[in-house]
């Protein structure tokens, strides 16, 4: 790496490239509030970088003390996506891959957590050499270490840094990304702050002010932002613009309107409108061919003009927080795309159906049952399966939703009376869902998972089958129970058929019902694989099923 003087940094030239070995770097930071969507607009970049032909990957950059989300609560962290390679991981990596159809690793994701276990497992070691281990340069260098590492091969490297600027937790990594340009060249790094301009409805207009104060706070630190993205309730016009431009020292074409859409997948559109596309590559002096923007200026116009609308009950037990089922709203919204449908989720809190009875679900056209872990609410995802299928209803389970509806089959049809899964009850006498041999050990939570893309062979003739077309699939799981096969064979003749299993059989890993318009439970977590312009066959053929329980006939 060159090392620069701020001076020869402000005299260099960029020049032109259509793609080059050398990155490029787009840090997205966030001030005034969180949750103003850093990762969607991370997102947005990188569906318009990656429509003009680009090689684009992602970093997300958290600052919790955690090694990894796996073992947060989903109330306090939101939802846990999960790589092909096993990673437990932000719930931004979904956006990431949803916008741009690349596949995230465990190398997209770090942590503080991780940062310090890298630098202190060095020490401990040995490899500073008895020097005295700092935050300025040891964190600061390990984190720069891993945003480089993550760079090598693609055009551009856009990192986002989570939590907003000014909080202590931070510091470490805004450090470090104040120093990149040191490392890399000032010509090779854009500072994109996400900042909120309110509007007063009292007064009547919106304020620059807290977006003045986010910027100020993040020259402080030794960062002047390069872009502004405005996230407002209302477009910001010129003269609003001129102001901001003025106050925080950037150029006016750089004040970019971030205005509230009605779909999230809006916003590249907006962006590209904005002109913000053209700018990043100006300001990098990277040459690209023009946006192709085609497919999903389609996939939006679909979105907006639905001509079905369904209703789906989503059964889960941290429903109070929609982001602890992300993936799972976004998937559920693909397959209306796929169908022209608008879906509207009823969140119903499976406790709430122990205690209030079925009635919930009533009026619903297609139930899905959610994963999770632990016994709260089990026997309200129980009856919910149950519901279902004794009513007709559409139905998809997922991951514990699988294991429920085999529990709820067991228990009604197969008459395998108080059977349940051993997580809930170690005493049952008819173990249906149960840990394999060797799994035992549940000291440490992540140890005996089964985490990652594993394959899976679909039998021919199930609804499965037509929804995958082809026997041999790949799917994202997180999950330990697995279900028993010592009792397959009684499930079967009762009529539940196993219509998906690891390639040496030993493993479920989907189930069906023949007597039923469409009952489909799946062991792994198709939502982290669906696609708005690309939506997951299992969820496609769900909302198709469930529009067909609305209106009598094919939609």
């Amino acid at each position: 790496m060159v090392l620069r003087s701020p001076h020869q940094r402000r005299n260099m030239k960029s020049t032109p490239r259509h793609s080059t070995t050398r990155p490029c770097y787009l840090f997205v930071t966030g001030g005034v509030v969180s949750s103003l969507g850093k990762g969607i607009a991370a997102a947005s970049i990188g569906r318009l970088l990656a429509s003009r032909g680009l090689q684009v990957t992602f970093l997300k950059l958290d600052p919790y003390i955690n090694v990894d989300p796996g073992t947060m609560n989903p109330y306090q962290h939101g939802e846990v996506f999960v790589t092909d390679d096993g990673a437990e991981t932000d719930l931004d990596l979904g956006h990431y891959e949803r916008f741009t159809s690349l596949s995230m690793s465990r190398a997209n994701n770090t942590t503080t957590g991780k940062i310090y276990h890298n630098v202190i497992s060095r020490e401990r070691r040995g490899d500073y050499l008895g020097g005295t281990v700092q935050v300025v340069p040891h964190i600061t260098d390990e984190i720069k270490r891993c945003v480089i590492e993550t760079a090598k091969g693609v055009d551009v490297a856009i990192i986002e840094i989570g939590g907003t600027v000014g909080d202590i937790e931070s510091l470490p990594f805004l450090e470090a990304i104040r120093q990149i340009p040191y490392d890399v060249g000032r010509d090779r790094v854009l500072y994109i702050l996400l900042t909120l301009v309110p509007y007063i409805r009292a007064a009547g207009e919106m304020k620059t002010k807290p977006t003045q104060h986010s910027v100020n706070k993040m020259r402080e630190i030794g960062i002047q932002p390069d872009i502004l993205l405005c996230r407002t309730e209302q477009t910001i016009h010129a003269d609003l613009k001129e102001k901001i431009a003025l106050f925080c020292n950037v150029d006016i074409e750089a004040v970019i309107n971030a205005r509230d859409v009605a779909s999230i997948f809006e916003i590249p559109l907006l962006f590209h409108q904005e002109g913000l596309d053209d700018l990043i590559l100006r300001r990098l002096g990277i040459k690209a061919r023009t946006p192709d923007l085609a497919a999903w200026q389609d996939m939006v116009e679909a979105a907006r003009h639905p001509k079905h609308r369904v209703r789906i009950a989503l059964v889960g037990k941290y429903v109070a927080l929609k982001d602890a089922y992300k993936s799972l709203n976004e998937s559920l919204g693909h397959g209306g795309i796929a169908h022209q449908a608008e879906v509207t989720i009823d969140w119903i809190d499976s406790e709430q159906i122990e205690t209030s009875g079925e009635a919930l679900l009533k009026g619903c056209h297609g139930i899905l049952v959610a994963g999770g872990f632990g016994n709260r609410g089990i026997e309200g995802k129980i009856a919910a399966c149950r519901f279902a299928r004794e009513n007709a209803i559409p139905f998809l389970g997922i991951c514990l939703g699988m294991q429920c509806a085999v529990i709820e089959f067991a228990r009604n049809q197969a008459r395998l009376s108080r059977a349940d899964s051993t997580e809930f009850d170690a005493r049952t006498p008819h173990p249906v869902i149960h840990l394999l041999p060797g799994q035992n050990r549940l000291d440490d939570k992540g140890g005996t998972m089964r985490l990652g893309a594993y394959p899976c062979q679909v039998t021919p003739g199930t609804k499965a089958y037509a929804a995958y077309g082809r026997e041999t699939i790949s799917e994202r799981h997180r999950h330990r129970y697995e279900v028993n096969n010592r009792y397959r064979a009684r499930l079967e003749r009762a009529g539940l058929v196993f219509s998906g299993l690891s390639p040496d059989g030993r493993l479920v890993e989907m189930i069906e019902w023949d007597d039923h318009p469409w009952f489909v439970a799946v062991q792994f977590h198709p939502e982290f694989q669906s696609r708005p312009h690309a939506p997951h066959p299992l969820f496609r053929d769900f909302i198709g099923a469930a529009i067909r329980q609305q209106h009598g006939a094919a939609p």
